[in-house]
């Protein structure tokens, strides 16, 4: 993913705040897109769509747009996700993002935006991380701080040297049961939405290994099972320290 350059604008398409990373761009291409928002419907606007040799990736949140431009043949998906989990950073220094909320943290959204983004390359969006060197007030701090080793660490979502007196973790698991009966009280379609939410009191870094079917059980307990998966999983988000490639 590069992303030339990052604009935040108003429903009309006037831009709030925006930020230049590679130049390639000018930055009246928000112009274009303000255009293009004002004279199509809602429901006719892709969140991608190209104009001459600048793409334009956006999202709309609340009563504003972030928008990200490119020139080269970028991972949109990847453009779009950061410009989500930019929102959940910004929610955690100032609340609800609005049109109102930009204008009040202007500062603090440019410091932001400095650090997410190195070259148009994102660096880290862990608001966690972010904190520890960027006060919520916005104001930069007098001394020379070091960047946390989490920053430049390939974990990002957890800190160096945590200590724990008793080493715990939580497991809740949250399931919905969605069902279609027909009339006579036959079942037609039946799924379940569930997450699985850990909260960790462990020390360091350790590797964990979680069993989502009845597989690992019947291994430990020594029973041959040898009909795949007993549980039919589908549309799985797992979060960032999983080892997906395992």
């Amino acid at each position: 993913m590069v992303a030339s350059a990052i604009y935040i604008t108003d429903l009309k398409g006037k831009v709030l705040i925006a930020r230049n990373y590679r130049g390639n761009v000018s930055m009246a291409a928000a112009e274009k897109f303000s255009q293009r928002i004002r004279s199509q419907e809602d429901k006719d606007v892709k969140p991608v769509f190209t104009v001459g040799s600048v793409t334009f990736s956006y999202i709309k949140y609340n009563n504003v747009y972030l928008l990200a431009t490119s020139r080269r043949n970028v991972n949109v998906t990847l453009i779009l996700l950061f410009l989500y989990r930019i929102c959940d950073v910004f929610k955690s220094y100032f609340g609800e993002i609005t049109e109102e909320s930009i204008k009040d943290n202007f500062v603090i959204i440019y410091e932001l935006l400095d650090e997410t983004i190195d070259f148009g390359y994102p660096q880290t969006t862990e608001h966690r991380v972010l904190k520890e060197f960027i006060m919520q007030e916005g104001n930069k701090m007098a001394e020379q701080v070091r960047p946390p080793i989490s920053l430049t660490n390939a974990v990002s979502w957890r800190g160096e040297g945590i200590v724990h007196k008793k080493n715990e973790i939580f497991l809740d698991i949250v399931e919905k049961l969605n069902l279609l009966v027909a009339s006579n009280g036959t079942v037609l379609r039946s799924e379940i939405i569930g997450a699985v939410k850990m909260k960790s009191f462990l020390s360091g870094m350790p590797e964990l290994k979680l069993g989502l079917n009845d597989k690992v059980m019947f291994e430990v307990t020594g029973r041959n099972y040898t009909r795949g998966k007993a549980i039919e999983m589908e549309d799985i988000k797992f979060h960032q320290c999983v080892r997906l490639a395992r």
